[in-house]
C-alpha cells in the first residue's frame, strides 16, 4: 500500500493527529511546533497533548517513523554509486596505467569515505542524537553555512541531478542498442554492420521513468534500490568475469606501468587531456553525496543517524571499491591500450553473445532505478517550493485518491504528474542531442566531485564542530579541500575538451 508522503509533517489538533493529506494543512504549522504559554485551568481541555520523542509511528520532529536501517541506505548508496561508471573504469585505468590508475580510484574512495562521514554529522544541528534535522542537503548548508552558499549549493547540486539524469538515459540507450546489435550480428554473421539510432531506446527509457517517478516520495524506493543495486552487481560481476576470461585467452595481461602510449594516432597533448578526463570519470563513479542527506533522513533512531550512515557509507563503497578496482584493472588488463570507453562493448558479439545481453538487461535495469534515486530529491525540492507559494492553488496541492489493485490507494496530485513528466521529457531530449557517455561523465563527475563531496562537507563540519582558524584540523581540511579543487578544474577541462571534439564529427539525431 502507498504510504503517505513524509515530505510535510503530520498536523497536530488538540492532541490528535489528522491523517488528511490535503498539503493546505501541512503548509498551516512549523515541523516542530514553538513552546507555548504555560496554560491558565481555563485552558486546561484545549491543551496540546506533547509528542513524545519517538512515539510509535511518530519521529521526534512529528513527521511520520522512519523505517530505514543499515541495509536499505547501503543499497541506496550502492545504487547511486555502482552506476554506469564502473562501465568506463577500464578506460580510465588505460589512460592512467597500472601504477596511477590504482591508486586514483583509492584515493576517490578515501576522500568520498570521509567526506561523508563528515556530511552525515551535519543531519542535525547542535546535538548529533537530538539536534534539529536539515531534511535535504541544502538544508544542511543553510543551517550551517548560510549566505549565498545556500543558493550556489542549491544550483550545483540540481544541476548535478539533472546532469546525472541526462548521463542515465545516454547510458541506458548505450546498453540497449548493445543488446539489438548483438542480435543482428549475429543473425547476418557479421555482413551487416547493424547501424541504429539510440533516439527511439532513449524514448523507451524516458517513457518507464515518466511512470516510475510518479512514485511521491524517497523512502517509497527502498524496493526499487534494492532490485538496482542487485543489477549492479551482476553486470559487474560479468565484466569482471569476461575481462578475466580475456586476460586468460591473452595469456598475459595487457598494459603499462604508464598507460596508454603516445604513438601516430595519441599525441603527448592528446594523453594529457585524456589522463584528466580519466579523473573526472573516476570521480563520476564515486559521486553520491548530493543525495546523502536525503537518504539519511530515510534512517530510523535510535540509534543516531549518523552513526548508522557511517555503517551504510562504509558498506557501500568498500563494496564498490573492490568492484571498481577488479573490473578496472581486469578491463585493462584484457584490453591494455584498447580498453573501451564502456567495458561491455569490448568483447565482441560472436562469442557468449548471451552473457552481454544479460550484462545490458541488468544495466537498463539498475540505470532504471539509480535515475529515480537521484531524481527525487529535485522532485521534492520543487513540489516543496510550489506547494508554498501556490499554497492556495487546487491544481498543485490538492491530491486525489485513486485504487490501484493490490497495491492500496495512490494520490494523486496533478502538479506532479505534469511537472515530472515534463522533467523527464527535457532529459531525454537532451541526451538526445549529446549523446556523449565518457565526455559527459566525466563533465559531471568534475562538476560535482569538489562542491559537494568535498567542499561543503568540510565547511559544514569545521562550522559544527567550532574548528578553529590555523589549527592542526583545520589546516589538514583545508589541504584536502584545495587539493581536490585542483583536481576538479583539470579534469573539467579534459572533459570539456573532449565533447569541443566530438562535436566535429557528430550528426545530431544520427545513426551510429
Amino acid at each position: 500500500m502507498f504510504s503517505r508522503s513524509r515530505t510535510l509533517p503530520s498536523r497536530i489538533h488538540h492532541g490528535t493527529l489528522e491523517e488528511s493529506r490535503d498539503m493546505r494543512q501541512y503548509l498551516q504549522i512549523e515541523t516542530r511546533p514553538k513552546p507555548k504559554p504555560k496554560p491558565s485551568e481555563d485552558d486546561t481541555e484545549t491543551m496540546i497533548v506533547p509528542q513524545p520523542p519517538y512515539s510509535k509511528c511518530f519521529d521526534d520532529d512529528g513527521r511520520l517513523k522512519r523505517t530505514g536501517t543499515v541495509w536499505t541506505a547501503a543499497s541506496h548508496i550502492i545504487t547511486a554509486v555502482i552506476g554506469s561508471g564502473v562501465l568506463s573504469l577500464a578506460w580510465a585505468v588505460a589512460q592512467l596505467g597500472w601504477v596511477a590508475g590504482p591508486i586514483v580510484m583509492m584515493l576517490f574512495a578515501l576522500v568520498t569515505l570521509y567526506t561523508s562521514n563528515l556530511l552525515s554529522q551535519c543531519y542535525r544541528c547542535g546535538d548529533p542524537s537530538s539536534g534539529k534535522r536539515n531534511y535535504t542537503y541544502m538544508e544542511a548548508v543553510k543551517a550551517n553555512l548560510g549566505g549565498r552558499r545556500v543558493a550556489i549549493c542549491g544550483t550545483i547540486q540540481y544541476l548535478n541531478l539533472f546532469g546525472v539524469a541526462i548521463g542515465y538515459t545516454i547510458a541506458a540507450s548505450i546498453s540497449m542498442m548493445a543488446i539489438k546489435k548483438t542480435s543482428c550480428i549475429h543473425q547476418t554473421k557479421g555482413k551487416d554492420p547493424c547501424k541504429m539510432s539510440s533516439n527511439g531506446y532513449m524514448i523507451a527509457f524516458g517513457i518507464i521513468e515518466i511512470l516510475l517517478s510518479q512514485i511521491p516520495d524517497f523512502d517509497q524506493l527502498w524496493w526499487l534500490s534494492i532490485v538496482a543495486a542487485i543489477m549492479s552487481f551482476t553486470y559487474s560481476s560479468i565484466g569482471l568475469g569476461l575481462g578475466i576470461t580475456k586476460a586468460a585467452e591473452n595469456g598475459s595481461f595487457k598494459g603499462s606501468l604508464t598507460g596508454v602510449s603516445i604513438g601516430n594516432e595519441i599525441t603527448a597533448m592528446k594523453k594529457m587531456w585524456r589522463s584528466v578526463q580519466a579523473l573526472g570519470a573516476v570521480a563520476f563513479a564515486y559521486s553520491f553525496s548530493a543525495i546523502l542527506i536525503e537518504i539519511q533522513d530515510t534512517v530510523k533512531a535510535p540509534p543516531a543517524e549518523h552513526k548508522t550512515m557511517r555503517r551504510a557509507t562504509s558498506i557501500g563503497i568498500t563494496a564498490t571499491t573492490i568492484f571498481y578496482m577488479l573490473c578496472g584493472c581486469m578491463g585493462y588488463a584484457a584490453f591494455g591500450d584498447l580498453a573501451p570507453g564502456n567495458l561491455l562493448t569490448g568483447f565482441g558479439y560472436f562469442s557468449a553473445y548471451w552473457i552481454l545481453d544479460i550484462a545490458n538487461v541488468a544495466i537498463v535495469v539498475h540505470l532504471i532505478g539509480a535515475y529515480q534515486v537521484y531524481c527525487q530529491p529535485l522532485f521534492a525540492f520543487v513540489e516543496k517550493w510550489s506547494a508554498k507559494k501556490w499554497s492556495k492553488s487546487d491544481f498543485v496541492v490538492n491530491e486525489y485518491k485513486m485504487a490501484i489493485p493490490f497495491c492500496g490507494v495512490y494520490q494523486l496530485n496533478l502538479f506532479r504528474v505534469i511537472w515530472r513528466t515534463i522533467f523527464v521529457m527535457v532529459t531525454t531530449v537532451i541526451a538526445m542531442l549529446l549523446p556523449f557517455f565518457n565526455d559527459v561523465v566525466g563533465i559531471l563527475g568534475a562538476l560535482g566531485f569538489w562542491p559537494l563531496t568535498v567542499y561543503f562537507p568540510v565547511e559544514m563540519y569545521i562550522a559544527e564542530k567550532k574548528i578553529g582558524r590555523w589549527t592542526s584540523r583545520w589546516l589538514g581540511l583545508q589541504i584536502l579541500n584545495v587539493s581536490c579543487l585542483f583536481i576538479t578544474i583539470v579534469a573539467a577541462c579534459g572533459s570539456v575538451a573532449g565533447v569541443l571534439t566530438d562535436l566535429k564529427t557528430y550528426k545530431p539525431f544520427g545513426s551510429n
